[in-house]
């Protein structure tokens, strides 16, 4: 395999393995194949035609470890191998091969290796002299959530020559679907979904994720809808100022989403703003927390205890009892013996009102610290 034509070492990687095969890019658009004329299969056939893989392969895709694995198709008679292909430690596309008579798992892993270094080299190359050339929608916007564009004249002058000059979103929704799956392939019934419900959102594949478009604030019930019926984990950014400024707000609402992805496991849409004080919780360091905060955190730590979310929780209800009692589902007598400790064994000026907001952020970072961000956050959407 020693062709620079990425085409060439497809069709190359495909009579070596005796099998259909496909590359795809990071955005699951297809960019070489090769299968014999008379292969006829509908998933395959239908991503040529349509220039890029469904939602529901990506969703294969996005939910693998980076390891080469199967899946077997309900619209297919054929399992599909998936391969991740990297070059220089960074992940570029995929390699998609048709096991048309089951057999490519009893090949040497060490030919896939070498077969999917080459792709991955030259995937890479020739994206890299294509980089120029942003003609499309979708290639301003890809570069843009890239952040590509160093010159705002620049970018806009690239956004009116594809289309975009008077494109000016609300908001931008950023879609997890490592929960999601679906072996109806041809159907791309996700995407077709989101165009039906916001037919103007632009919907793509950016870094594993869909991204698309809001023109107005979001109906919650309609994606709450949505992430249910194709399990999805949403999250909603706060109002883009101008297209230019996408990036800081895209970069926004991914880091939400990987903050609330390991602590919910279940599918949810959320905006942002509700969670802007958690987030800006998480850049502070630990050495805004008070020493006597510290000690009760410490406490917690060691004995298992409630202390820092009891004044957490009973700053944030501003000294109500009742309300501390019904937020934390404690009793009232508990919730007493807990402040009056608090009070008598370390010493914290709970009733001092200069030091209520040096007490409450001290107790939300200690939270942070023993790993209690659901008590910071609001319930799941």
């Amino acid at each position: 395999m020693n062709s620079d034509d990425l085409k060439l070492l497809t069709r190359d990687a495909s009579l070596l393995f005796g099998c259909p095969a496909m590359v795809v890019d990071m955005a699951f658009r297809t960019v070489s194949w090769y299968c014999p004329e008379e292969f006829d299969d509908a998933p395959f056939r239908s991503t040529i035609r349509r220039g890029s893989l469904t939602y529901e392969t990506g969703g294969f895709l996005i939910g693998s470890d980076g390891q080469p694995h199967f899946v077997t198709l309900a619209d297919s008679p054929y399992r599909r191998r998936f391969s991740l292909l990297v070059t220089g430690g960074a992940p570029v596309g995929y390699l998609i091969l048709v096991d048309v008579d089951a057999h490519l798992e009893y090949l040497d892993p060490r030919d896939f290796s070498q077969v999917e270094s080459a792709l991955a080299k030259q995937l890479k190359l020739e994206t890299s002299r294509e980089g120029g050339v942003q003609s499309t929608e979708e290639a301003v916007l890809q570069h843009l959530l890239d952040g590509d564009y160093d010159d705002e004249q620049m970018f806009e002058l690239q956004a009116a020559t594809a289309g975009l000059k008077y494109f000016s979103p609300r908001r931008v929704a950023l879609v997890n679907m490592e929960l999601y799956r679906s072996t109806n392939w041809s159907e791309n019934a996700l995407r077709s979904s989101i165009l039906d419900f916001f037919p103007m959102s632009k919907p793509l594949i950016h870094n594993g994720s869909v991204v698309f478009f809001l023109n107005s604030d979001p109906d919650m019930a309609l994606f709450q809808s949505l992430s249910k019926q194709f399990s999805l984990r949403i999250v909603i950014s706060t109002p883009i100022p101008r297209l230019y400024r996408l990036p800081e707000v895209y970069a926004a609402a991914h880091a939400l989403m990987n903050a609330l992805l390991p602590t919910r496991p279940h599918p949810f849409a959320v905006m942002y703003e509700p969670y802007a004080p958690l987030m800006l919780l998480r850049q502070l360091k630990g050495d805004f927390v008070l020493p006597a905060v510290r000690a009760i955190g410490e406490r917690d730590r060691e004995d298992g205890t409630l202390y820092c979310l009891t004044l957490y929780t009973y700053l944030i209800c501003h000294h109500s009892l009742r309300e501390t009692c019904e937020r934390l589902y404690t009793h009232r007598n508990t919730v007493l013996y807990r402040v009056r400790r608090m009070r008598e064994d370390f010493s914290l000026p709970i009733d001092d009102p200069e030091q209520h907001l040096p007490l409450l952020l001290s107790a939300a970072l200690m939270l942070l610290e023993l790993g209690r961000e659901d008590a910071l956050t609001p319930g799941e959407g």
